[in-house]
């Protein structure tokens, strides 16, 4: 009987019905008998001393119930470790409430709790802060200044990280010798994730299991849970982390918050529950922000085109504190490792730093300074290509990696992909819809049309050893899950990864029911709750199906490997001579005897005394999966066409063209999701999105008003080709998905505009492209 398979499939996706209809259940849908509200008194000064905290009036106003400083609460901070050296990684910690100094416009100073949430937004109004102000440190420039005043009187010149992690020997004759070399220096602006679900938390106490519940949006419960025990000093079984439905994290809510932290400890301390949800006003200004970072790096070439050396110094704005548990490391590190990509780069030197400025503090955004570095190599080749006078595609042909395995210069391993088929197809796509002539016919019209590409991998499957490389003291990696089965033949099975909208709820279960023969509809995931998951490491990185989906693989190949045994004693056979499927298990010689998964459960949980002396009662099994080698490696190649009106300097998208290779797709329609979504998150950053701050640190975004964010009418239809090269690293054969279309939509929005901009001897390094920029550039007589 030939099995059914569900990997592969479009299956539906099983979360819809209850998001869909209104049925979801988010942390501000929880509402708890005598809860109150908490809001937070936070700094108006970018940096200054802390001379008195009044809270008196507070106190009074009706409907507050309490007010809290950082003295009331003592609580502990909340530090992020790298185990290097001093003049590596300089810690900082992060109190949960400001003491003594404020580092940011926003950082909270105070938490009040009130009846309800009105009560609590008046009782800010009656707080008196007094500050000594201090030089606020705003700009890299000002950072690096000598005799800059310091964020953190512990990190000189305020730099936090400073690590030399490549140099190859001899690069500078490379350079010295090379026929061409070019440079491109990029800034990239400061971004905000924008999850649709703000941040949020509802703590309590609960006595009959005397432990404080928190529920909140995360990608990382465990870690939550962790930093609220130690900072709160309870053991941590007496916490216990909850994750609901969530909207959306990105990244953002993959490190631990203070205002959670904040609001558990006025919870505990009240002996009510307490509910904090952050409005969208510190959303945009006062959470975990990303991205701001500057490149300078050259690339030696041969006449050729073929790249010989590549020269970087990155500098990452990280803001007033590192974040925890991936520290101010995890963008320059990251950026570091990884910025030879898709290219055979023989020579390399990299030198990357963060620092730390008053501003609020940045966490990992989807790509992790991938969109920067990928942008900044993808120039380059441009740059290479018009010097040489060569087709930007072709130059890339001449440099993508083709044979695999495929050991780089920076020491990683890339297992198989399809970078060079990925870029002709691509290509071939564009060609074939007819851009090339319609570019030529607009130019002869006097518009401006531009055809822009980008080749990138996206690393994916970050195992502990991985992480270890960096040398993370909290060392994220492995997944367990548990998969079990019922009386009724149904499957409860586990995670440790964290669903903010990708769809675990049907992948994970696509994965169980193929591995165990059984109807999707049978099989029910749990995740986000620290009580019945082992432990989990949550969901970033693209972890979620290439860690977290093969430990659940392996979990139901156990459960299966139980079944079958169990059938084999009844009819005392072979296990290997039994087979699973459509619920039940079958001998392979005779497929009329049948055992239904409702049979088996009977003996495993019923009549336990007719199972074997070495076949334990019930039916369950547990996994772990890591992954020990440099993890495995997705891979695509974007294509964009674009027009540059010239009256306005809008940057209208045309056509995107996306081919896409990340393994195994569990389900190709979420793959797409995920690529749709990236990629509208990628443009966002190339042309609209930027936080900035005055010279004295107050941000200039604080409501959509001010941030511009991308509406339908911006992002294009898509045209998505899936290639696939299974990974021989996971076990279900699948790559990561998640950041690749955020990877390399600005890379290739920037390289199409700036081929529009061609005839105008302007080219663009820096983004986002603003209609200013643009209208400049195309319009140089009004600009003078």
């Amino acid at each position: 009987m030939k099995e059914r398979t569900l990997v592969g499939r479009s299956v539906a996706r099983r979360e819809d019905p209850r998001l869909l209809s209104g049925r979801g259940r988010f942390v501000d849908d929880i509402a708890l008998p005598g809860m109150l509200h908490a809001q937070f008194v936070r700094s108006t000064v970018a940096h200054g001393e802390i001379a008195s905290v009044d809270l008196s009036a507070v106190r009074h106003v009706p409907g507050v119930v309490a007010a809290f400083t950082a003295d009331d609460l003592a609580l502990g901070d909340i530090t992020a470790q790298l185990g290097r050296p001093l003049s590596e990684y300089v810690p900082t910690a992060m109190p949960v409430l400001a003491r003594d100094k404020v580092r940011y416009v926003g950082e909270p100073v105070a938490i009040v709790v009130a009846r309800d949430a009105y009560a609590a937004e008046d009782g800010l109004e009656a707080a008196r802060v007094s500050y000594t102000a201090l030089p606020p440190i705003t700009s890299e420039e000002a950072a690096l200044a000598p005799g800059a005043p310091l964020v953190h009187d512990e990190a000189a010149r305020n730099t936090l990280v400073d690590v030399s992690l490549f140099a190859t020997d001899g690069i500078d004759e490379i350079f010295a010798s090379a026929p061409c070399v070019v440079h491109v220096e990029s800034r990239t602006g400061r971004q905000n994730a924008l999850p649709l679900e703000t941040r949020g938390v509802v703590a309590h106490w609960d006595d009959r299991e005397e432990q404080l519940v928190l529920q909140t949006c995360t990608q990382v419960p465990h870690q939550v849970r962790t930093v609220a025990s130690r900072s709160l000093r309870l053991d941590e079984r007496a916490v216990r982390v909850v994750v609901p439905d969530m909207g959306g994290g990105f990244g953002q809510k993959c490190v631990v918050g203070r205002e959670e932290i904040a609001a558990a400890a006025a919870a505990l301390r009240l002996r009510r529950p307490v509910k904090w949800i952050e409005d969208r006003k510190d959303a945009l200004s006062a959470s975990f922000l990303a991205r701001e970072q500057h490149y300078e790096v050259r690339a030696a070439f041969d006449a050729d085109g073929r790249i010989l050396g590549l020269d970087a110094d990155v500098v990452c704005d990280m803001g007033a504190y590192s974040c925890y548990p991936f520290t101010a490391g995890i963008e320059p590190l990251m950026a570091s490792a990884e910025m030879p990509g898709v290219y055979k780069v023989p020579a390399y030197r990299v030198r990357g730093r963060a620092i730390t400025t008053n501003k609020a503090p940045t966490a990992p955004y989807r790509g992790v300074s991938r969109p920067q570095y990928v942008m900044v190599v993808e120039r380059l080749f441009e740059r290479a290509a018009r010097e040489l006078g060569l087709d930007p595609v072709e130059i890339r042909r001449r440099n993508v990696i083709t044979d695999f395995p495929y050991t780089g210069v920076n020491h990683l391993t890339y297992d198989p992909g399809s970078y060079l088929e990925s870029l002709n197809l691509c290509e071939r796509l564009v060609q074939d819809e007819g851009w090339y002539e319609k570019q030529a016919a607009a130019a002869a019209e006097g518009r401006h049309l531009g055809i822009g590409y980008a080749c990138f991998s996206e690393r994916t499957g970050y195992g502990s050893t991985a992480f270890a490389q960096r040398k993370m003291q909290v060392v994220p990696g492995f997944d367990i899950s548990e998969v079990r089965m019922d009386t009724s033949g149904a499957v409860t099975v586990t995670t440790g990864t964290m669903s903010h909208g990708q769809s675990h709820e049907t992948t994970m279960a696509q994965i169980v029911a193929d591995a165990l023969g059984l109807d999707i509809t049978k099989v029910r995931l749990h995740q986000g709750d620290t009580d019945r998951i082992t432990y989990g490491w949550g969901t970033f990185a693209s972890r979620s199906i290439t860690v977290g989906g093969s430990a659940v693989r392996l979990a139901a190949a156990k459960l299966g490997d139980k079944l079958r045994a169990i059938a084999a004693a009844r009819w005392g056979i072979e296990a290997d001579e039994v087979e699973l499927a459509d619920g039940a298990a079958r001998r392979r010689d005779d497929t009329s005897e049948v055992l239904t998964y409702e049979d088996i459960a009977d003996i495993a949980y019923l009549r336990a005394h007719l199972l074997p002396k070495d076949i334990e009662p019930g039916l369950a099994a547990t996994a772990t999966f890591d992954v020990f080698t440099d993890g495995t490696f997705s891979n695509a190649t974007h294509g964009v066409v674009v027009e540059l009106h010239q009256g306005t300097g809008q940057v209208e998208i045309l056509r995107y063209v996306c081919v896409e290779d990340c393994g195994v797709a569990i389900n190709p329609q979420v793959v797409e999701g995920q690529c749709r979504g990236g990629i509208a998150q990628g443009i966002a950053g190339a042309l609209f999105e930027q936080v900035t701050y005055d010279d004295q640190g107050e941000p200039s975004a604080t409501s959509f008003m001010d941030y511009k964010v991308p509406t339908a009418h911006e992002i294009p239809d898509v045209l998505i080709h899936h290639l696939e090269t299974p990974s021989a690293f996971t076990e279900t054969g699948a790559k990561g998905a998640g950041e690749g279309g955020t990877i390399g939509a600005p890379a290739a929005v920037l390289n199409a505009v700036n081929d529009a901009l061609r005839p105008t001897g302007v080219e663009l390094d820096h983004t986002p492209v603003t209609p200013e920029t643009v209208h400049r550039a195309l319009n140089p007589e009004a600009a003078s």
